[in-house]
């Protein structure tokens, strides 16, 4: 049993992080990514890191990461801090959590996730990752982004994917590997608003999602004090991420559409097998399926 100091500690933590994602808005710190605030939080559902093959630190990866759920929270935790051990599992990588430009605009908010060592997700911080002559770079996408985050429902499995392309073809010019990630128990943390899709309340969602790259969701835990109440406090449900193999990808620094819907389709039946594989063991039923859209 978790000592009351203990879970006080891992709620502090969670909440200090929601609060960062969504209202506050350095360099990669070796600390900051040790530091103890991102183990404590972990415990908290608790997330955990599954390894499903090498990635040899000889070549790039590009690694898309689903769902985007609410706040990411599986995907920056993973790779963006040490607190489940990536270096260890994935020894002589570099990971770099790609971020909207928006949430590294803000004072403060750009510090806090720079630090972590996250990049802009704009072409040309990617092209300038991925283009160092140090090999070992794995550049961590979270596809859907905001308009994932308008489905996540818990139970639920959308993903914004179908249309998502310029992780393929990032992956092409730079003849990086693409790398299925999916986070069980992502879209579970949090209750999420759903509004009909002929409504206005969607109708402004994705208007303002167009003009400012977020999605205003609407969505709920538990508060800070009370678990019967509600508040931004994520609900405890363990977030499995599980990384898959790496699909080869040959380098076209100019690639046609035709390869980029090749890989695009490659990519999408990985996932699927991914999800198929590890569902039932991170606590899904068996008629549980993925949805592209």
């Amino acid at each position: 049993m978790k000592t009351l100091k203990k879970q006080w500690l891992e709620i502090l933590s969670t909440y200090q992080y929601v609060l960062c994602f969504c209202f506050l808005g350095g360099r990669r710190n070796q600390w900051l990514r040790n530091c103890t605030v991102w183990k404590h939080l972990i415990d908290y559902f608790p997330i955990k890191l599954v390894k499903t093959a090498e990635l040899p630190p000889d070549r790039n990866y590009v690694l898309a990461s689903h769902p985007h759920g609410v706040v990411a929270v599986g995907s920056i935790c993973n790779f963006a801090t040490e607190g489940t051990g990536c270096s260890q599992l994935f020894p002589g990588l570099r990971f770099s959590v790609a971020m909207l430009n928006c949430l590294l605009y803000m004072p403060g908010h750009r510090e806090y996730f720079l630090s972590c060592g996250t990049c802009s997700v704009n072409r040309q911080s990617l092209d300038y990752v991925l283009s160092q002559p140090q090999l070992g770079r794995a550049v961590v996408i979270v596809v859907g982004g905001a308009n994932e985050a308008l489905y996540a429902v818990p139970g639920e499995h959308c993903l914004t994917l179908r249309n998502r392309k310029g992780f393929v073809r990032l992956a092409l010019r730079h003849g990086a590997s693409l790398v299925p990630v999916y986070s069980f128990g992502e879209n579970d943390i949090f209750r999420v608003k759903v509004f009909a899709p002929d409504s206005w309340q969607r109708l402004f969602q994705v208007t303002i999602k167009r003009l400012l790259s977020f999605s205003p969701c609407i969505f709920w835990g538990h508060g800070l004090f009370s678990a019967k109440s509600w508040g931004l406090v994520p609900l405890a449900r363990p977030i499995t991420t599980v990384v898959g193999h790496p699909i080869p990808v040959p380098q076209c620094p100019q690639p046609t559409e035709e390869q980029v819907d090749h890989y695009h389709t490659l990519y999408m039946k990985a996932l699927e097998q991914l999800f198929e594989e590890h569902k039932e063991s991170c606590g899904l039923p068996a008629s549980t399926h993925l949805t592209f859209i």
